[in-house]
């Protein structure tokens, strides 16, 4: 949402990097919504860069690397979050969508880490650069 529409707080929340809770769906939707623009208008830039970037296979190495340890971190952090609603009784649906997330998150992770490997692999494979 632009920030002109924003109300001061939640223009400095964002600023300070902090999320507030939304208490109806429509909040919750205008904020999905705005996180998503914003990663879609990047996308252009990374695309262009990745692939100037990605020329060898292991010049790709790094960069999954680091997307992996960045999940990685996301997804215990959530491990946590999952932790403390089911400490906390929260609603059954709730606790199965964390599940499903924290699941999801380790397999990527696992994905991201062959992929890795790929990358030593296919080095020392003969005739890949």
């Amino acid at each position: 949402m632009p920030l002109t529409r924003r109300s001061l707080i939640d223009a400095a929340a964002a600023r300070l990097g902090w999320r507030r809770a939304y208490d109806t769906t429509t909040g919750v939707d205008a904020l999905l919504t705005e996180q998503s623009e914003t990663a879609y208008h990047a996308a252009a830039y990374h695309a262009a860069l990745a692939t100037a970037k990605n020329t060898t296979t292991l010049s790709v190495q790094p960069g999954v690397l680091d997307v992996r340890g960045r999940i990685l971190a996301d997804v215990l952090y959530l491990e946590g979050v999952l932790a403390g609603a089911r400490t906390h009784g929260l609603a059954p649906e709730l606790i199965q969508r964390l599940e499903d997330a924290v699941d999801h998150g380790h397999e990527l992770t696992v994905l991201l880490a062959d992929t890795v490997r790929a990358t030593t692999t296919a080095r020392t494979e003969p005739g890949r650069p």
